[in-house]
């Protein structure tokens, strides 16, 4: 093909969802440069990661505020970045990089450069703050001007992101689990031993950032209701909520159950091992660790969200709860530790329903709106 691509989000992202489509695009032909946020404080291994498969790395000055002046310095180094290259596509992720690319790509678009933004979940939904809707919707629908295609991983994106002027409009589902991945990690340790707890107890998971929208202090309420001392959980991953996390779990005397064990490459271990997945997120586009999850065979507990329910069926595959109901989050938990034949019928379920929003499944989908946007006419 011969097309060359820019590909641009946070570090984080482009580690856990976007190098696989980066490897594929090259391996289909296109000459791959990348631009990425130091967010997660990986870009340095950005380019190791990627072992040569792109052509150009560049790491430049953005923060997820969006009020940060510090962006200002970020548009100026990807304005220089997209006018000294001649792209052919420009494929940007995430709300901050997102806007600043294709503010500073506003002249490769004029000179026939397509600008596509892939949309992991609009800040403004059904039943989110109003300010969201104040803030961020005005926002898009004016950066839908400077954008050709937008793609959206869940259909209450795609129904709304029609409304925006943009040449056309894609549903694809998810950014792809990485089950072959899953498959080849072997478990490697015994995660209870590890983390001292009992091989009989009931291990309930979560893995995620810790920051206010994954809301893992809803789970945490819920247990200091149930007063289980049997059930413990594992919640995988960083962020700037671990202290007040930690403090919330002293308030509620929960020390003992609770582990707190920062981002895991190893996740494998912790799905084996885990009785029950839980996502108690205000927001999600279509979670990854989810269908993770669900590849895997672990019955869920998850919000009733937007995103959530593209993927996950209540009472099928699992239970779905308010993100503000920690009684609800409680009552499930406690349905499904006293109901292993629940837990297991859940599971095989599980599986089943996750297979369209594999890896495998999702590069195809990308190559193939990519291979056709220029042509397509709206």
């Amino acid at each position: 093909m011969g097309k060359k691509i820019l590909v641009t989000s946070t570090d984080l992202m482009m580690i856990q969802f976007l190098v696989p489509h980066i490897r594929n695009l090259a391996e289909h032909g296109y000459e791959v440069d990348v631009a990425c946020s130091d967010a997660g404080g990986y870009a340095c291994t950005i380019e190791k990661i990627l072992n040569g498969t792109a052509g150009k790395v560049h790491i430049v000055s953005l923060v997820r505020s969006p009020l940060s002046l510090k962006n200002i310095r970020g548009y100026r180094e990807l304005r220089r970045i997209i006018n000294e290259n001649s792209y052919d596509i420009i494929w940007t992720n995430e709300p901050v990089m997102g806007a600043v690319v294709r503010l500073a790509a506003r002249e490769a678009k004029k000179a026939g450069c397509r600008i596509v933004y892939m949309v992991h979940g609009f800040h403004f939904y059904t039943g989110a703050p109003k300010i969201n809707w104040i803030l961020f919707y005005p926002a898009e629908r004016l950066l839908a001007r400077f954008t050709d295609y937008i793609i959206t991983l869940n259909q209450e994106d795609y129904a709304r992101a029609h409304r925006f002027p943009v040449r056309d409009v894609f549903y694809i589902h998810g950014i792809g689990a990485d089950t072959a991945r899953l498959q080849k990690e072997k478990v490697s340790q015994n995660i209870r031993r590890k983390l001292e707890i009992p091989e009989n107890a009931f291990l309930v998971l979560s893995v995620g950032e810790l920051n206010g929208n994954k809301n893992h202090r809803a789970v945490i309420e819920a247990l200091s209701m149930l007063k289980d001392r049997d059930i413990y959980y594992v919640i995988c991953g960083s962020g700037k909520c671990l202290i007040p996390l930690q403090l919330q779990v002293k308030k509620y005397h929960l020390d003992n159950n609770i582990r707190f064990v920062s981002y895991r490459r190893d996740v494998i271990n912790f799905y084996d091992q885990a009785d029950l997945f839980i996502l108690p997120s205000h927001r999600e586009g279509l979670p990854v660790v989810l269908l993770e999850s669900m590849y895997c065979g672990v019955p869920a507990v998850a919000s009733d969200i937007r995103g959530v329910r593209d993927v996950m069926k209540n009472g099928v595959t699992g239970i779905l709860c308010g993100p503000d109901d920690s009684r609800a989050f409680a009552a499930a938990i406690q349905k499904l530790k006293s109901d292993a034949v629940l837990r297991a019928e859940y599971g095989r379920n599980s599986k089943k329903a996750v297979k369209p929003y594999m890896l495998s499944e999702i590069k195809n989908a990308v190559i193939n709106i990519f291979a056709n946007i220029g042509d397509i006419e709206k």
